[in-house]
């Protein structure tokens, strides 16, 4: 099992295949638009933006941490959209613990666990980066600025 078994609703509603994202990098977010941690949808995009060819950021608004995404998926999107510029897919708001926890992210923190082995994430814009392959490659604590990770993308990508 990978990354590209699973699907997923975009933010329209949409149902969409991770399979489609077979052949780049991805880098897994779990983001709230509330958050101490939101100008990092500017660091996110930037990646984003310097390997249009390699790397696709997919944000996962989630509501878990604080109630820090209470909006729409409509509100999110413009939220993103006005104040970030934010051009890489987002996706509908999920959970990503607990019994109501997205299959993504059961797989994600099984294969990829925090510090001290434990699979629960801790808190918004926990990071997952993932090989072409659709194999999870690394975990990055919310802390973790997008910048630096790129370090490990660059290696990801063979360069």
């Amino acid at each position: 099992m990978t990354v590209h078994d699973f699907t997923a609703l975009d933010i329209t509603g949409k149902e969409r295949k991770l399979s489609d994202f077979a052949g780049k990098l991805l880098l897994i977010v779990n983001t709230a638009s509330a958050c101490g941690f939101t100008p990092q949808y500017a660091g996110l995009q930037e990646l984003q933006d310097k390997y249009p060819d390699d790397l696709v950021v997919l944000g996962f608004p989630c509501n878990q941490f604080g109630a820090q995404e209470p909006g729409s998926n409509e509100e999110i999107a413009s939220f993103c959209d006005l104040n970030f510029k934010v051009g890489f897919p987002l996706f509908s708001k999920i959970e990503v613990n607990g019994d109501g926890a997205h299959p993504l992210y059961k797989y994600l923190t099984h294969e990829v666990p925090g510090i001290l082995g434990t699979e629960a994430i801790k808190w918004n814009f926990t990071k997952f980066l993932v090989g072409r392959d659709g194999v999870p490659i690394a975990r990055y604590a919310p802390t973790t600025a997008p910048a630096a990770i790129e370090p490990d993308i660059i290696k990801a990508i063979g360069r």
